[in-house]
């Protein structure tokens, strides 16, 4: 995979991706009619973002409430171990945590930023006893209390 610069992409491209953020389940024929590009020339060119590495996969995205993970948990995590050995645990540890989303290493103040949902309390206290395996300095914890925003849609 090559890494694209986003000047790179010419019209058709940033309209062709604005569209699959929108509803990246439609047909390569719907999508040509809605770029205004025959279907083989479509398909050429979604081969070639995805082997560019623009396009990195095609999901159905969930919605969490529906299916009992309403709560939703910002973990600020800090170490006093910053060495290889203990980054690569803590990567496996929250690996294997199915309610971890996101896992971000950061600067600043905090050293990790956690995103992950769970359905209760008590499911957040079950995904704590796991984090905190991983022998965790300090651990804060930011509960969601309305999502005013969420998007996965990336500024073209």
């Amino acid at each position: 995979m090559t890494t694209m610069n986003r000047d790179a992409l010419d019209r058709q491209d940033i309209v062709m991706l604005r569209i699959l953020q929108q509803d990246a389940s439609l047909s390569v024929g719907e999508l040509a009619d809605q770029v205004g590009m025959s279907k083989s020339a479509c398909w050429r060119r979604l081969q070639k973002l995805e082997k560019e590495g623009v396009i990195k996969g095609r999901v159905a995205l969930l919605d969490a409430n529906t299916l009992d993970l309403s709560l939703t948990v910002y973990i600020s995590v800090r170490t006093n171990q910053h060495n290889d050995e203990w980054a690569a645990k803590f990567q496996r540890a929250t690996e294997q945590i199915p309610g971890v989303l996101e896992v971000y290493r950061m600067s600043g103040d905090l050293d990790y930023l956690i995103k992950a949902v769970v359905a209760d309390m008590p499911g957040y206290d079950r995904l704590y006893k796991q984090l905190i395996k991983a022998d965790i300095y300090d651990v804060s914890s930011s509960f969601v209390m309305e999502t005013m925003k969420h998007t996965t849609c990336l500024p073209l």
